[in-house]
């Protein structure tokens, strides 16, 4: 068994990057890239890191940098445990009145997730272990897709992201449907036969999506992402299941909670599950839920798209518990992703490989981005 360690300090670093281009998707730009990473150190002076999820809303990145520094950080400091789980389950159990008095559940939420990631860093290098093999991988090599394809210029994107070694490509759609399907025809072209999938991010009613998704079948989507509101009621899904029987589905970023990804897993309506571990539930709730969608015969491909210490997080756990899914991969500029997400940064033929250094097998330079730093 590993030796129990104790938590001396708990930091949280919130960074901008302005964007030329914004991002876009059905429900909102982002003009910047945020990054909210966390620095946890124990008393024998061994450091891991995290990240929290932090897109929306514009201002969300600086005000869970506070609840970091003034909520859980004195609720964690002098904390000790033999394993991240403790710690998961006791800021959870800890924050859950509050959470509720606030209505602030999501948020809590990431940054105790990003707090998880941390953890499990520290862990594994103090058991001087990469985290890919902690989490019980046979091998550090994994598939990857390029996402975040804007519907402007997204030939030239896809382009970019083959030429720097991509081999599957995501588009987001639930736009104007003559340029969604213009722009899908343009990506098919470019991939062949490759892997090429869809986002709607969540654009879409059920009559909608019934009337649009069929138009789709021609593309030999691997999947069609997130075409409902995540809140809607399962019953939908499953009409839509049954009347798009051509089209693959995704979903699960947007998914928090056991019983939600039990609910997913019970039947046929979805092809791919995609929990995001920097939004819900860390490495210590969604290691457990990834082998859960391989038992149940589908496709765990993890949800990512932030800086690179979250996107690092998310690798190694694929890696870990293996299944042949794919790591997310944002095409759009962000150097607080490409300076910090190690072997990430290494796309050949459609895979990287994880190394054998202990925990993410990265230490941050947090002080070559100082300039970005907004708390």
């Amino acid at each position: 068994m590993p030796s129990p360690f104790k938590i001396r300090s708990l930091q949280a670093f919130c960074y901008r990057y302005p964007l030329a281009t914004p991002v876009v998707t059905s429900f909102g730009r982002m003009l910047n890239r945020p990054a909210l990473f966390v620095r946890v150190e124990d008393e024998d002076g061994i450091v891991g890191f995290g990240e929290v999820w932090c897109n929306f809303p514009a201002p969300g990145a600086e005000h869970r940098a506070r609840l970091i520094d003034e909520v859980l950080a004195p609720a964690l400091i002098g904390r000790t445990a033999a394993e991240p789980s403790e710690i998961f389950d006791s800021l959870t159990q800890g924050t859950s009145v509050l959470a509720l008095q606030s209505g602030e559940a999501g948020p809590f939420a990431q940054v105790i997730a990003g707090i998880d990631l941390a953890v499990w860093d520290l862990f594994a290098r103090r058991q001087n272990k990469p985290l890919w093999r902690l989490l019980g991988g046979d091998g550090p090599t994994i598939k990857v897709y390029a996402s975040g394809i804007n519907p402007t210029g997204a030939r030239q994107t896809a382009e970019a992201a083959l030429a720097r070694g991509h081999r599957a490509l995501k588009l987001k759609i639930g736009f104007e449907p003559a340029s969604d399907l213009a722009n899908l025809a343009a990506l098919r072209e470019l991939t062949v036969g490759g892997l090429l999938a869809a986002d709607v991010n969540q654009g879409w009613s059920l009559e909608r999506a019934l009337q649009l998704a069929p138009q789709l079948a021609e593309f030999n989507l691997a999947w069609l992402e997130e075409p409902l509101r995540a809140d809607r009621p399962w019953e939908e899904w499953k009409i839509l299941r049954k009347g798009v029987a051509l089209v693959p589905f995704a979903a699960g970023e947007n998914m928090a909670g056991r019983t939600s990804f039990d609910q997913a897993l019970s039947d046929d309506v979805l092809r791919v599950v995609q929990p995001d571990i920097a939004k819900w539930g860390g490495l210590s709730q969604c290691a457990p839920i990834a082998r859960d969608i391989l038992k149940a015969g589908k496709i765990f491909c993890p949800h990512y798209l932030g800086g690179g210490i979250g996107l690092l997080a998310s690798a190694h756990l694929l890696a870990g518990v293996g299944g042949g899914g794919l790591l997310e991969v944002d095409a759009n500029d962000n150097p607080l992703r490409d300076r910090f997400c190690g072997a990430v940064a290494n796309v050949s033929d459609g895979t990287v490989t994880l190394d054998e250094a202990p925990g993410l097998g990265l230490v941050p330079d947090l002080a070559g981005i100082a300039k970005y730093r907004t708390l």
